[in-house]
């Protein structure tokens, strides 16, 4: 078998109109298509990067809350790639969205931050340079 790359990611909302707004607005990911599922009281939303990834958003009614600290097994977290971290700091922090402070990766020397969604889940800008 040989994987071609990633098709999608896909996240469960709390607050699905927040998240929406995060991940369109915010975040600026492209619309593909919106559905409601009546039968499961659900929305999927599908998300699209610039280079063609995916992200579904999903809501649920009532889900249960995952922790995402302290580090647990599992998905730890889901990092984007941007050519300039300083701007898209810059445009976070406008928005409200706290930054922790940027680190450098001790074996590429790439800069990289941290940032939560509106579910605290963690998300990183990596800078690609």
């Amino acid at each position: 078998m040989k994987l071609a790359g990633i098709h999608h990611v896909a996240l469960i909302a709390s607050d699905y109109p927040r998240s929406r707004d995060f991940y369109t607005r915010i975040l600026g990911l492209e619309v593909v298509a919106e559905h409601f599922r009546a039968e499961r009281q659900s929305w999927k939303l599908d998300l699209r990067l610039p280079d063609g990834t995916g992200l579904e958003l999903f809501s649920f009614p009532a889900p249960p809350a995952r922790p995402s600290r302290p580090e647990a097994r599992g998905l730890r977290h889901l990092a984007f790639r941007v050519a300039a971290l300083d701007p898209a700091i810059a445009h976070l922090q406008a928005q409200g969205v706290a930054c922790e402070p940027v680190r450098v990766d001790e074996f590429t020397g790439r800069r990289f931050t941290f940032f939560a969604d509106p579910d605290d889940l963690p998300l990183e800008l990596y800078e690609s340079g």
